[in-house]
């Protein structure tokens, strides 16, 4: 499996980003590789950053797409991941999504799964929802995905998605809601989330310990900061009753149960061994 995430854009509150760090140093992912930075990014819109090494001597860090690999997903299963983080390129989205649906095929990559957040008329207080969706028809119907309806600008998420359609590769898309009030506050409640997501999609572990206890800190710093605004917290409060009212409607994007979904998805995965598409 390819799990990737992208700065930016795509990554309101830096949940996806928290969410891949944390997966890659549970599973101890090594990096062995990179999307070349001079192809794909407008150093003016993206700046390379300036680091001192050792103390002393400076170096510059561009920006690049890593690539790490991990010999094992935390199941004891022996099944590897590949996965794919740094900001979302500038430059050249066709050419990157080709390259990434190429590498995926040369890994023997059997799916591909994107992590995203947005901003959205949520309290903080109340638990992260997290939407799955997926542009395969098979998946959408056998997994129980949301088949998305949206309309209008997209991220190279959706670019990568496409691609992978094209090419017959299973791909699936994770996303975080996180309060439009706190845009710029890592989320790590969310972060948390979608690597709850993770797992339940594909029967993996992560170990998330330190994440939430840095989840619990965020609530109660929030909820300080909230209690010292009357505005604000009237908005919150608001968001809260809205929210509770909805809780028992129907929400088709919402992730399906962990084991079910685990059990759906390895018999989905063993047809389309078995019958590949004619799309491959």
């Amino acid at each position: 499996m390819l799990i990737a995430g992208f700065s930016g854009w795509n990554d309101a509150a830096e949940a996806a980003s928290v969410a891949l760090t944390t997966l890659g140093e549970s599973w101890q992912a090594k990096r062995f590789g990179g999307f070349s930075p001079e192809e794909f990014y407008d150093f003016q819109a993206t700046r390379p950053q300036i680091r001192f090494a050792e103390g002393t001597s400076r170096r510059i860090e561009w920006p690049e797409n890593d690539l790490s690999a991990a010999l094992g997903d935390g199941t004891g299963n022996g099944r590897g991941a590949v996965v794919l983080s740094g900001p979302e390129p500038n430059f050249r989205w066709h050419t990157f999504s080709e390259a990434l649906v190429e590498l995926a095929r040369e890994l023997g990559v059997e799916m591909v799964v994107t992590l995203g957040a947005l901003l959205a008329d949520v309290p903080h207080s109340r638990p992260v929802t997290v939407t799955a969706l997926s542009q395969d028809p098979a998946m959408t119907e056998s997994l129980g995905f949301a088949a998305s309806s949206y309309e209008g600008p997209s991220g190279i998420t959706g670019v990568v998605h496409s691609y992978c359609a094209q090419a017959g590769l299973p791909a699936a898309s994770l996303w975080a809601s996180v309060p439009h009030y706190l845009p710029s506050v890592p989320s790590a409640p969310a972060a948390l989330a979608l690597l709850g997501g993770v797992s339940e999609l594909l029967g993996t572990q992560v170990d998330t310990s330190h994440l939430e206890k840095t989840a619990t800190d965020y609530q109660e710093q929030v909820a300080a900061a909230v209690s010292q605004d009357s505005d604000l917290a009237s908005y919150v409060q608001m968001l809260e009753e809205r929210h509770d009212s909805q809780e028992d409607g129907e929400n088709t994007g919402d992730l399906p149960s962990g084991d079910e979904l685990a059990q759906e998805l390895e018999g989905f995965l063993k047809d389309q061994r078995e019958d590949p598409p004619d799309r491959y």
